[in-house]
């Protein structure tokens, strides 16, 4: 079963943002290309007792007829398209705008559930407008406050109320799901393809799907897999060909799903930003991750290029610095071999566990090798720790006092972790708490 979208939009500055942070429960940074304006749409994840759903915050729609406006205007159309159910926010401190119109006529002409929030109820002038916001003729409205935390609760429970518990579809015990992500045209589909008529892969004879993704189970060296396949489902039509960004909205739904990720590159273009906006959603997700660098058939002077892409690729992905990278061409199938090793490799670090009396000790070396840096008097200590979870491999870490954990000295202790065991491909989690603190 697909998670449920969720699209917030509105005109700009009704505080989408703030909303959209309070729903997520985080503070996510929003890149601003223009001072006021959510140039890109950002995603995040809710959990509301039993349910969930994928949030998209869209930048604020303005009826003005420059071409910056119409890439906006683009990007909600799209999150409208995308949505399950939309939650319209209007400012209760100015009342109805002309852009409140224009956003109006765009949702009367989808058939879905359409909230009005009517924000910023908190504001002395709400009162004088509140009411007028009925006018707009939708069937359900909300008075929130994204800055007070008013009415979030109530808002939540409207958005799900007709959402099912989430499901998804269950596979034999150590089958390996693995989604292939990237951006448009870097050779997903050719890699799927590429590694289902591997002369070793017997693919099964009926393959699951889902509304947004294809799953096709096949099995190699007698290892079972699942290939989540969003490549050949990219949707026709102008606001698909022109936006980008709508791969990665897809790409979030398949990474759910996934046990590993294969981040896919164009060699021929090599890394924009666009590779690392999905990448880090993987990385936030926890998953294990492979780069495939696709499209090296068209690469000369191999050898010497490999040494280069290489240093690129650390350089510009200095937040995956454990994840292997593998060079293939999908359409020739050179090196298409190196592949599936490397997705088992990583899999099964990503489940690795390790004893607590050997973690310990090793804790312990490191802390006495390093000692932290004393503030204020203060020096942190280390007591006992003890790995809590996989998938990724979480480590929790009892101290006197987690305020004096400093980022480099958290970054250590990850690197010794990574230098102890293997955990190559594989995000961890360190997880420091006080003493007596669950």
């Amino acid at each position: 079963m697909k998670k449920p979208v969720v699209a917030l939009v509105g005109r700009p500055n009704v505080g989408k943002s703030t909303i959209f942070n309070r729903l997520v429960g985080k503070k996510i940074a929003i890149i601003e290309d223009t001072p006021g304006v959510t140039r890109d749409r950002v995603y995040g994840h809710v959990t509301n007792d039993d349910y969930q759903f994928h949030l998209i915050d869209t930048g604020g729609i303005d009826g003005a007829a420059d071409l910056f406006n119409q890439e906006i205007k683009l990007q909600a159309e799209l999150a409208i398209e995308e949505a399950d159910v939309i939650v319209f926010v209007v400012d209760a401190k100015e009342g109805i705008t002309a852009n409140d119109q224009v956003v109006k006529e765009m949702l009367l002409k989808t058939n879905k559930k359409v909230i009005v929030a009517i924000n910023k109820v908190d504001s002395k002038l709400a009162k004088e407008h509140l009411y007028d916001f009925y006018e707009l003729g939708f069937e359900h409205y909300i008075s929130i406050s994204g800055e007070q935390n008013i009415g979030i609760s109530e808002l939540l429970s409207s958005i799900t109320e007709d959402f099912q518990k989430i499901e998804d579809e269950t596979y034999e015990e150590g089958t390996i799901k693995f989604s292939i992500i990237g951006r448009p045209n870097v050779g997903k589909s050719s890699l799927v393809n590429a590694i289902l008529n591997e002369d070793r892969a017997i693919v099964s004879n009926i393959a699951g799907t889902t509304r947004d993704s294809i799953d096709t189970p096949f099995t190699y060296h007698e290892q079972s897999f699942v290939v989540i396949d969003t490549a050949g489902m990219r949707k026709k039509g102008k606001v698909y060909e022109k936006i980008e960004k709508y791969s990665l909205l897809r790409a979030m739904k398949a990474i759910d799903r996934s046990d590993v990720c294969l981040l896919v590159i164009n060699a021929e273009e090599g890394i924009i930003e666009h590779d690392k906006h999905i990448a880090g959603y993987a990385l936030d997700a926890g998953k294990a991750i492979v780069i495939v660098v696709n499209k090296w058939d068209t690469i000369e002077n191999k050898e010497e290029q490999m040494k280069q892409f290489t240093k690129t690729i650390r350089a510009e992905f200095q937040f995956l610095s454990y994840a292997p990278i593998v060079f293939l061409s999908a359409l020739t199938k050179k090196r298409i071999h190196t592949l599936l090793p490397e997705v088992i490799k990583v899999y099964e670090n990503s489940k690795r566990e390790v004893k607590t009396s050997i973690l310990n000790d090793m804790i312990t070396e490191a802390y006495h090798l390093n000692l932290p840096p004393s503030y204020k008097g203060k020096r942190l200590k280390i007591y006992f720790s003890v790995q809590v979870g996989t998938c990724p491999p979480t480590f929790q870490i009892q101290v006197n006092n987690k305020g004096l954990v400093h980022f480099s000295y958290h970054r250590y202790l990850e690197n010794k972790l990574r230098e102890s065991f293997d955990f190559e491909g594989t995000p961890i989690v360190l997880q420091f708490k006080n003493k007596g603190e669950m």
